[in-house]
C-alpha cells in the first residue's frame, strides 16, 4: 500500500505546527524594555573594546597635567591658581569629546549590518538610538571622575563642596547628552566612521579654544570676547565653575539647560527622522 503525497501534506503541516508552537507567543517588548536592552549592548561595549577606556581616561589626564603645568604659569600666574580656574572648564572639554563616539559607534553599526538585522525584529525602533545615547553616559561618568579625581590630588579645592561638584557634573552629563544628539544625526548619513570623526574634530576644536574654558576672557580683544560670550561651550564652563566654586546664580545653570534642551528639541527629532528615513530604503 502507498502513500500520495497528497495524503502526507496534513501530517506534515502537523508536525510543523507542533514544532514550531511549544508555547505562547512572547509579548512584544515595550518601548521602555527594548530602550533599556540597547542601553546595557552599549555598556557592555566596553568590554569588547577596552581600548575606549584609553581614550576616556588618557585624553582628561593629559590636557589637565599638559596646560595646568606648561602653559598654568603664564596664565595664572600659579599653577594652583589656574587650576582652580582650569579644572572645571576642562571638565566640559572631557564629556563633549566623548560625544563623538556616539556618531562614530552608530555609524559603525549602520555600515557593519547591525542596524540591517535591528529593522527585521519586532521593537520599537527608535529604541537603538535611545539606548546608545543613554549608554554614552557612562563614558561621561569615567571622563568627570578621572577629572576631578585627578584634580583633588593636584590640589583642586572646590569651595562649593561635593555637593557643587555633583551638581556640576550632572549639569555637564545633561549638557553632553544633548550635544551627542548633534553626532547622531551626523553617525546616521555619514557615508563612513571616519567622516564621523573628522567632521566632528573640524568642528570642535574652534568652539573649545575659542571659548572661557583654558583662559579668562578679559585678556582677549573685545570682538573675540563676544564671541567666547556667545560660545555654549563657554556658558557650560561658567556654570561649572559657578557650581563648584559655589557662586553660582539662577542664570549660570539656567542658560545651560536652555541650551540643552534647545539642542534635543532640535537634533531629536532630526536625527529620528533621519534614522526612519534611513530604514525606509
Amino acid at each position: 500500500m502507498t502513500t500520495s503525497p497528497q495524503s502526507l501534506e496534513p501530517r506534515i503541516d502537523d508536525a510543523l505546527r507542533a514544532a514550531l508552537s511549544t508555547g505562547e507567543r512572547p509579548p512584544r517588548a515595550s518601548a521602555v524594555s527594548a530602550t533599556l536592552t540597547h542601553l546595557w549592548r552599549a555598556m557592555t561595549a566596553f568590554k569588547h573594546f577596552p581600548v575606549q577606556l584609553i581614550d576616556i581616561v588618557l585624553m582628561p589626564l593629559i590636557f589637565l597635567l599638559m596646560f595646568t603645568y606648561l602653559f598654568g604659569g603664564a596664565f595664572a600666574g600659579s599653577t594652583g591658581h589656574y587650576l582652580q580656574y582650569f579644572l572645571p572648564g576642562v571638565a566640559v572639554q572631557s564629556v563633549v569629546m566623548m560625544t563623538v563616539y556616539t556618531g562614530t559607534s552608530l555609524n559603525t553599526d549602520i555600515h557593519k549590518g547591525v542596524f540591517d538585522r535591528f529593522r527585521t525584529l519586532p521593537f520599537w525602533q527608535p529604541a537603538t538610538l535611545a539606548g546608545s545615547l543613554l549608554g554614552d553616559v557612562l563614558r561621561y561618568v569615567l571622563a568627570l571622575a578621572t577629572t576631578v579625581g585627578l584634580g583633588t590630588v593636584l590640589g583642586f579645592r572646590p569651595e562649593g563642596g561635593v555637593f557643587g561638584v555633583l551638581l556640576a557634573v550632572l549639569v555637564l552629563i545633561v549638557f553632553a547628552f544633548s550635544v551627542s544628539w548633534i553626532f547622531a544625526a551626523l553617525g546616521v548619513v555619514a557615508s563612513e566612521p571616519e567622516r564621523v570623526s573628522g567632521t566632528s574634530m573640524i568642528a570642535m576644536y574652534p568652539l573649545l579654544f575659542t571659548s572661557n574654558i583654558f583662559v579668562d576672557p578679559d585678556t582677549m580683544p573685545g570682538w573675540m570676547q563676544v564671541i567666547v560670550k556667545i560660545n555654549p561651550m563657554s556658558h557650560a564652563a561658567t556654570a561649572s565653575r559657578a557650581l563648584m566654586h559655589g557662586t553660582a546664580g539662577f542664570w549660570d545653570v539656567g542658560v545651560v539647560l536652555l541650551v540643552s534642551a534647545g539642542l534635543v528639541a532640535v537634533f531629536g527629532p532630526l536625527t529620528m527622522h533621519l534614522y526612519r528615513n534611513k530604514n525606509a530604503h
